[in-house]
């Protein structure tokens, strides 16, 4: 089966080398001309685990091809999905100009029967805008050509990306023709073969799908925060209500864990997209609206520690420690962090910074390259090569993302390194006695 997966960032680079590595003739298309000749040449531009590898066994086997131009290989194609982004626009509501502009390349293009597949999260009615644009430009040229439009919405984690698309829990598509459903049947055939659930659906359904998921899941954190802060007025610990209201069926365990809040490329965006898409049909979302205020106001709730821990007193001149700068560990991304409201908060009280980051420390300073605030930073942020070179001088120590490698640290060592032994764990991995006996203060989130 041939298919093109127009878009190479995260979620069109992982599907496409995946799709390969089940059998499918894949061509991958970005505009990007450096992005598409370093994934020529065998570099990978976002960091996933186990993705590298994957690419270079695929492209070498020839299932994996990159191009620049869709309408070159377009009728070659029989399932064209489309990844591109779709950013925030100021209003939170889905950008789709990427969206309608690979609609309107493959209505000007198009000479045969395709299944045109969004991938991308997308708002509900996208698919008809789709259809609508790829119609046009069939008009325009005076041709008769059929054609299918489907919903696939991706449900993978960043840094588990490659197990939970080989593996998923559930594939989601949205179809309105049995043709297509066909098509997408034999696509998805592999996952079949090992009882995968592949669930068919309206393409309405299958649009709002995506949004409901990730925003129950940015509820549950946000309201395990709200817990969480409650705690620590009535003396309760959140990590053992966590495991009183996990062990209930009905609840489970996953996503109840308290922490600086939630960041990355997806929960956020799409929680803004779909208070939007209810804004617009004249309902109002309160509890997510509820979700996204509690989630910014947790981002700054280590700074909030950190000036308590200093009985008020000014920060300016203090030197601040980071662990971790993505929004999550096994990945680079650092959209909508955490670590992007800490470091403008502390840079804004005076304070120098000492950052550190497995993966991450290119991007940050990328970012901190393109900030408004790039003077103060390029003077005040130090990027350390390991967490005890972070750590050394410190005036307190903030965790931020809970890599593995941050577990397990010598006190003994910081006990001597840092300024003050003030630890402000935003992810709750420390132990608080094991803290005490090493002589740190310790702060932590909902205990």
């Amino acid at each position: 089966m041939n298919i093109a997966i127009v878009g190479t960032g995260y979620v069109g680079l992982v599907s496409g080398t995946c799709f390969a590595d089940t059998g499918a003739n894949v061509t991958c298309v970005d505009v990007d001309e450096k992005k598409i000749e370093r994934l020529m040449r065998g570099e990978i531009p976002i960091y996933e685990p186990g993705l590298d590898e994957l690419v270079l066994k695929n492209v070498k086997a020839g299932r994996l091809k990159f191009t620049t131009s869709l309408a070159d290989v377009l009728n070659d194609q029989e399932i064209i999905f489309s990844a591109v982004g779709t950013p925030p626009d100021e209003d939170g509501s889905a950008d789709l100009k990427y969206v309608l502009q690979v609609a309107k390349t493959i209505g000007e293009n198009l000479n045969h029967y395709a299944v045109v597949v969004t991938k991308s999260t997308v708002p509900v009615g996208t698919a008809k805008k789709v259809r609508a644009a790829i119609q046009a430009e069939l008009d325009k040229r005076g041709v008769d050509v059929e054609f299918d439009v489907a919903s696939n919405p991706e449900f993978l984690k960043e840094g588990n990306a490659i197990k939970d698309f080989m593996s998923p829990d559930r594939v989601v598509v949205g179809v309105e023709s049995e043709r297509a459903k066909k098509m997408l049947t034999r696509l998805y055939k592999p996952f079949l073969i090992n009882n995968f659930r592949v669930i068919f659906m309206d393409i309405p359904s299958a649009e709002m799908t995506k949004y409901a998921a990730n925003s129950m899941l940015a509820t549950r954190i946000s309201f395990m925060n709200d817990i969480a802060n409650l705690c620590e007025k009535v003396g309760a610990d959140v990590n053992m209500v966590r495991q009183g209201i996990g062990s209930d069926t009905r609840i489970g365990r996953k996503f109840l864990y308290a922490g600086c809040g939630y960041g990355g490329s997806c929960f956020p965006k799409d929680v803004k997209a779909l208070i939007k898409t209810a804004d617009d049909n004249g309902y109002s979302m309160e509890v997510l609206k509820a979700v996204e205020r509690v989630n910014e106001k947790q981002k700054s709730i280590l700074f909030e520690k950190l000036q308590k821990a200093y009985g008020g007193e000014s920060l300016e001149g203090r030197t601040i420690a980071m662990w971790g700068l993505s929004f999550k560990p096994e990945t680079d991304d650092m959209r909508e962090s955490t670590a992007l409201v800490m470091i403008d908060l502390l840079l804004k009280a005076g304070c120098s910074l000492k950052v550190y980051d497995p993966v991450a420390m290119e991007e940050c300073q990328r970012r901190m390259s393109i900030s408004t605030m790039k003077a103060v930073a390029d003077e005040k942020i130090t990027y350390c090569k390991d967490k005890y070179e972070a750590a050394l001088d410190a005036d307190a120590l903030l965790l931020l993302t809970e890599w593995k490698e941050f577990r397990l640290p010598s006190w003994e060592l910081l006990s001597r390194e840092m300024k003050r032994p003030l630890v402000i764990d935003g992810r709750n991995i420390f132990d608080a006695e094991e803290m005490a006996e090493a002589g740190f203060e310790y702060y932590c989130i909902g205990r």
